[in-house]
């Protein structure tokens, strides 16, 4: 039966992050802080219409690579709209964070494709278009959304991926991430493009873009150059939300400057469906060549944060950052994007 985030026992306390376990309102930014009262919070507002300064992308790149033109410039004919990541090795997970985060290990990945930008909502319009699919929460025909008035959660009827706050709430911009989609929706769309969805060895790979042991996608500074460089929660987390970075809620995708390889939105905006299931330990026992998670679980992993993950309540716009939520889970803060063999 699903549930809201208050309804639910057995959120992880302490520490940093998860997304809460309700059945399909996982990703709240994770909550690690003992959510006894469960004000799961994570503001819902679209974003403030004040785009991010262009000079973040200098900031941005002072400690990137050359990766981006190594993995893309030889495969310049490739799929439209991706990056070709070369394969190689890397270590994968953190010893100074979650303890489900680590321990950090050895992993080599094959080559692959990956979306340079999350799924947009008018890239996921012409594919609803195309094949006339019904997503979970339009089947269920209510999803969750946090109130930003009151700092809740709700049960809103109609709440879906055209209307990601609910029907009497503004449509999403075409060039937004859409979210309010299951795992199994985002399994459905990156099958009709010819795609599929990335394992999170995959996710964490790319999302380093060439950058060793860092703990950001950027660097190890978290506002390189005294900037915001990605979509978070800035301000005290859920009553002050500063916007520094130009957004109070979802930015369009690719607001900000890509990483070393080419990949906008590793950190921030929306959390992002991996392929696969989660297991907390499974990282001390787990292939040291392309990983691909446990056979079987209650929940998928989900990468990369969002804006409602703040310095104070959580930091899950980290790369080495491991959120998990329900198959069934929707939200106004869960996206993806694809990958694809070469």
């Amino acid at each position: 039966m699903r549930k809201l985030p208050h309804e639910r026992s057995g959120l992880m306390t302490g520490g940093e992050s998860k997304p809460c376990r309700a059945a399909r309102l996982a990703p709240l930014c994770a909550s690690l802080l003992l959510l006894s009262s469960l004000l799961l919070l994570l503001a819902a507002a679209q974003g403030c219409g004040t785009p991010p300064p262009q000079s973040v992308g200098a900031s941005r790149s002072l400690e990137q690579g050359g990766g981006a033109a190594q993995s893309a410039g030889r495969h310049g004919d490739g799929p439209a709209g991706m990056a070709f990541i070369n394969g190689g090795k890397f270590r994968m997970g953190s010893d100074e964070d979650m303890p489900y985060e680590g321990p950090a290990h050895e992993v080599t990945v094959n080559s692959f494709w990956m979306d340079s930008r999350e799924v947009s909502v008018g890239e996921f319009a012409r594919f609803v278009e195309a094949t006339g699919y019904v997503t979970e929460a339009e089947r269920f025909g209510w999803s969750g959304v946090f109130d930003a008035s009151d700092g809740e959660w709700h049960r809103v009827d109609g709440a879906d991926w055209r209307h990601p706050e609910g029907p009497r709430a503004p449509p999403a911009p075409d060039n937004e991430p859409v979210t309010q989609v299951s795992w199994a929706d985002a399994e459905a769309f990156a099958r009709w493009a010819g795609k599929r969805l990335p394992t999170e060895a995959e996710w964490e790979y790319a999302a380093r873009g060439g950058l060793e042991g860092k703990r950001y996608s950027w660097g190890d500074e978290l506002r390189p150059g005294g900037r915001a460089v990605a979509n978070w929660w800035q301000g005290h987390f859920p009553e002050q939300n500063t916007a520094e970075d130009g957004f109070r809620g979802r930015a369009p995708v690719g607001s900000f400057a890509p990483n070393g390889y080419g990949l906008y939105d590793t950190a921030g905006n929306v959390w992002e469906w991996c392929e696969d299931w989660f297991d907390a330990g499974y990282y001390e026992h787990s292939p040291a060549r392309d990983p691909k998670g446990p056979d079987a679980g209650d929940e998928r992993v989900i990468r990369g944060g969002s804006w409602m993950c703040s310095e104070n309540y959580c930091t899950n716009y980290r790369v080495a950052a491991r959120g998990h939520t329900a198959p069934d889970s929707g939200l106004n803060n869960l996206g993806f994007r694809c990958a694809r063999d070469p």
